[in-house]
Formats: structure tokens, sequence, C-alpha cells
């Protein structure tokens, strides 16, 4: 019996594709991967650098607002500890304008406000990870120096007043620092001058008028620093806020990207055990076919 070439050569033809296609399930089972180049699913591929590149403008930003909330939360708790500084400083005022304040109880009002003025200022040189918190954008530079020479005792500022922000993947700009000299002072101006002022009218015996009005002074630039305290937390908040649904955006889009170019393992396994049954069943019609006839003959 002669067998028609044509059928020959769509068996070999089939023959061929089965083993390419099990070399293709094998691969994609071996690897996970049912995309490896560009031309395995030219659409998908195109959707996964796609996301490839979101991807990566949202783990920036984790790994950056990450940091940045970090330092924002020392910068915050050190705040905090300035208005219980400042607040203590406040009810010394009160307590050296009552009128009844010797010249033994003003110098022992004064060294303690005094100290507290060294502490705000220790404070507000405050360092994270090797950037002072507190310098504008020179984070190298210590920003606060005291002069305990002057009367009232002088604290100068080396910083700028540069407010820095950090972007986020939608486009927000969120503040990330405080410049020390808008949230302190510096020279006569904010908590740093009031508190130097009050400190040297009461040892220097000042009216009960001069200190009521420096302690009202110094309740003023209280307020303004909580103020600045407060922008800041809510950008603190926001910073959070952002960094959560990056973190869970960017989840969402790998998930995305892996169901284009992710196998199901069960499915190629079971496709696979499919292409190999036809591919045995292949080779079984040749083996028939060539126990009948040399199939190279007939084709020649």
């Amino acid at each position: 019996m002669r067998v028609d070439p044509n059928f020959i050569t769509n068996l070999s033809g089939s023959l061929n594709q089965s083993s390419n296609l099990i070399n293709t399930l094998s691969s994609e089972l071996a690897s996970g991967m049912s995309i490896t180049q560009l031309q395995d699913n030219p659409v998908a591929a195109a959707q996964s650098t796609l996301l490839d590149g979101q991807i990566e403008q949202y783990d920036t930003f984790v790994q950056t607002s990450s940091g940045e909330a970090s330092m924002m939360q020392v910068a915050d708790s050190t705040l905090g500890d300035v208005v219980t500084q400042i607040t203590q400083a406040i009810s010394l005022g009160v307590e050296g304008s009552n009128g009844t304040q010797n010249a033994s109880d003003n110098a022992s009002v004064a060294q303690s406000l005094n100290g507290i003025l060294n502490q705000v200022v220790s404070l507000a040189n405050t360092s994270f990870q090797g950037q002072f918190l507190f310098s504008g954008s020179q984070g190298s530079v210590q920003p606060f120096t005291l002069n305990t020479s002057t009367t009232p005792a002088t604290v100068t500022y080396a910083g700028d007043t540069n407010v820095q922000f950090l972007e986020t993947p939608s486009g927000q700009k969120l503040q990330m620092n405080l410049p020390g000299s808008t949230v302190f002072g510096s020279g006569t101006t904010g908590v740093m001058g009031a508190l130097s002022q009050l400190a040297a009218d009461i040892s220097g015996g000042a009216s009960t008028a001069t200190i009521t009005t420096d302690t009202s002074t110094l309740k003023t630039a209280l307020d303004q620093l909580s103020a600045q305290r407060s922008v800041f937390d809510s950008s603190l908040s926001q910073m959070n806020s952002s960094n959560t649904f990056a973190q869970t955006t960017g989840s969402q889009l790998e998930i995305a990207q892996s169901g284009l170019v992710s196998a199901n393992p069960e499915t190629v396994a079971s496709q696979l055990s499919s292409a190999q049954t036809q591919h045995q069943a292949l080779l079984s019609v040749i083996s028939t076919l060539d126990s009948q006839e040399d199939l190279f003959q007939m084709m020649s």
C-alpha cells in the first residue's frame, strides 16, 4: 500500500509542531513564565513593560518616603520636647512676675530659664542619621549656636530657609522639613529670642510689667511654633498615608503583571500532559506507517 505523500508531509509538520509545543510548555513549567520574549505575546509584553515602570516608581517612592517619614517623626518628637520646655519656661515667667520674688528667687528662676534655653538650643540642633533636622536644606550644617557672652544671650542660625518637598506618584507635593529659623526663630525672634530676653530681664531684676510682657511674647512665640508643628504633623500624616497607598498600589500592579506574564503551573502541566499524549500518538502513527513502507522512499 502506498501512502499519500501529502499526508506524510502533514504528519511530519504536525510532529514538529507537537515537539515545539512540548518544548514551550516545558519551558513555561520550569520558569513559571508564559512570556520570555516579545514575540511570545507582543501586547502582553508591552503591557508588562509599562507596569514595570509604574511598579518601579511606586517602589522608589516607598523607599524614599519611609526614610523621610522616620526623619519627620524624630523632628516631630523633638518639637514635642521643645513645647514641654517652653511651657515650663512660661510657668517660670509667671512666677517671676508675681511681684513677690526677691533677688535670690530671681537668680534661681533665671538660672532655670537659662538651663531651658540651653536645652532648647540642643533640641533645635538634633540630627538624624548624620543630618541636622532644622537646617533647612543644609543638613550637614549645625543650625544654632548659643552665645552666652551677650546680654541677653544670643542664638544665631546658620541654616537656610528652604522648605523641601517629596512628590508622590500622583504628583502631590509633601513638605518634609521645617527650617529652624521659621520654627524657633533666631537672634531676638521666636522662642529663642523671647526665652533669652525673659531670662535676662528676670536676672536683671526688671519690673513686673516687663517680665509680664516677656512672658506674653514667649507665649506668642510658642503659639507660632505650635502652628508650624501642626502643618508639619499634617504633612507627616499625608506622607504615611501616601506610603501605605503606594505599597498597596505597587502590590496590585505586581499581581496584574504576574497575571500577564506568569504561567499557571496546574494549567501548563495539564496542557503539557495532553501535548505529550498527542505527540506519542503521532509517533505511533508514523511507526505504523514505517512498518508498512519506507517513508523516505515514498517521499523521494
